[in-house]
């Protein structure tokens, strides 16, 4: 995907609904709510801490009667999170707090019990739904990528198999033999069901892929909701999309 592609579609996703709608002018569902996902975790990061500060007042804002997504929308702020920090100013524990959020029923007031499934019904991030959502896709990316590798006879070992052996970090299918990709050697293939930008895929480089390439060689990491076009990347680590199932790997020379 191009540049001025992806901001269009980045930009765009300011709240939940922003979605639906990007789905309708004809954007992939996994590729808008894998973005949308991308875009409130890291504004988390940058502003937890600076809206955490307004907790006293959150509390009192409720007491005196506004709903929690009104405060979570006020705040911008996932409303999971905007409830925790409300809780936990008015005496629940975290982990209280977490049992709630599964059921709901567990609060001795309906009204806001109410209130909380609102919360999590609206939570495209931190909600229950929204995690099992994210598992849902790595385990899509998976199953993808060793299906690729399985029709074509190609043996591998998985994450799972390496566990405690080569090292603690392991990509998720390393090829038993190395394979020509492009006309490039490769080791390994890493499975993302994230999207490569340039943000994501520093990240995976520094925490993952380079460390891969120390230890096992070359390999591919594949952006299965899609990836920028010209990202740079770190010798020995190449980048495919879902386009990586009409290629096929051989033999080295």
């Amino acid at each position: 995907m191009n540049f001025q592609e992806y901001r269009r579609i980045y930009d765009g996703l300011r709240q939940p609904g922003d979605i639906d709608r990007l789905v309708g002018d004809g954007y992939d569902r996994r590729l808008v709510e894998t973005l949308f996902t991308q875009k409130m975790s890291r504004d988390v990061k940058k502003r937890y801490h600076a809206v955490k500060n307004h907790t006293g007042k959150m509390l009192r804002e409720w007491r005196k009667g506004k709903t929690l997504m009104e405060i979570a929308n006020h705040y911008a702020f996932p409303p999971i999170l905007t409830a925790m920090f409300i809780f936990q100013e008015d005496g629940t524990t975290r982990k209280q707090f977490w049992e709630y959020i599964r059921e709901p029923e567990l609060l001795e007031s309906a009204e806001t019990a109410d209130e909380v499934r609102d919360v999590v019904k609206n939570d495209y991030v931190y909600s229950p739904w929204a995690n099992d959502l994210q598992k849902e896709r790595g385990i899509w990316g998976e199953e993808l990528l060793q299906g690729w590798l399985d029709s074509q006879g190609i043996g591998y070992k998985t994450e799972k198999d390496l566990r405690g052996g080569e090292g603690q970090k392991t990509p998720d299918c390393l090829l038993d033999e190395p394979m020509a990709y492009d006309g490039r050697k490769i080791c390994w293939v890493e499975s993302k069901a994230s999207f490569g930008d340039n943000v994501e895929f520093r990240f995976n480089s520094r925490k993952q892929l380079i460390p891969y390439t120390k230890l096992f060689g070359p390999g591919v990491v594949v952006y299965w909701t899609g990836c920028l076009e010209d990202l740079e990347t770190p010798e020995g680590v190449y980048v495919a999309d879902m386009s990586i199932l009409d290629k096929r790997l051989g033999k080295i020379e």
